[in-house]
């Protein structure tokens, strides 16, 4: 019997998209956006920032220094989350499961992009617990970001269904016990829900893309 039901962020909960990003920067710094992401990765920064080891600001002044920009902290916030859009699942299917099991979220992710999800999408005050990336210490598919989410469910990895849309994830969480699927649409995950004996309502989405 299921007693938590953990759901990932990005492109679960709400729709992301990195290119959208990189074209905002395009118009801020001397490089193209195909060239941003080329110039970040080795230096591992973003994966950094996501696990903790480099606070906001002192990501935003490496980041600056990398990509040559030369806008302030605030603008650089804006920019930086304006990946994030649509909604995916309806707040009221999260409201009615939060009413009935616990409800976790468990996402790679930073200080930065989470205080503006947390801002601007209303669906985040359902959730019981949160298991972040940057106050974990530890980033999808180490084990330990999703121990330490079945330690904030409070029950045992096979009473936790998980989904998430990257199916490396999805078999990291099988690997310590949790019942876990690839996430394709809210429908699929109304299928599974109710496969595991969850009598659900019908929740059409109605999501409004965040500019």
């Amino acid at each position: 019997m299921l007693k938590a039901i953990i759901f990932d962020l990005g492109r679960v909960l709400v729709h992301f998209d990195f290119q959208r990003g990189y074209r905002a920067l395009e118009g801020v710094c001397p490089y193209s956006a195909a060239e941003i992401p080329e110039r970040l990765r080795p230096s591992g920064l973003v994966q950094k920032f996501e696990t903790g080891l480099v606070e906001p600001h002192d990501f935003y002044r490496e980041f600056s220094r990398l990509l040559d920009l030369k806008i302030d902290y605030d603008r650089f916030c804006e920019i930086w989350s304006c990946i994030f859009t649509d909604a995916l699942l309806p707040e009221a299917l999260l409201e009615w499961l939060a009413a009935r099991y616990r409800l976790v979220l468990l996402s790679n992710t930073n200080a930065i992009h989470f205080d503006m999800v947390r801002a601007r999408y209303p669906h985040l005050r359902h959730f019981h617990e949160l298991t972040l990336s940057y106050e974990v210490k530890a980033m999808k598919p180490h084990p330990d970001i999703f121990r330490a989410a079945v330690a904030l469910a409070k029950c045992r990895p096979e009473e936790c269904f998980f989904t998430d849309d990257i199916a490396e994830y999805v078999q990291a969480a099988r690997q310590i016990g949790i019942d876990a699927v690839q996430f394709e649409s809210h429908e699929q995950i109304e299928r599974e829900l109710r496969a595991r004996d969850i009598d659900l309502p019908s929740f059409p989405l109605n999501a409004t893309p965040v500019a």
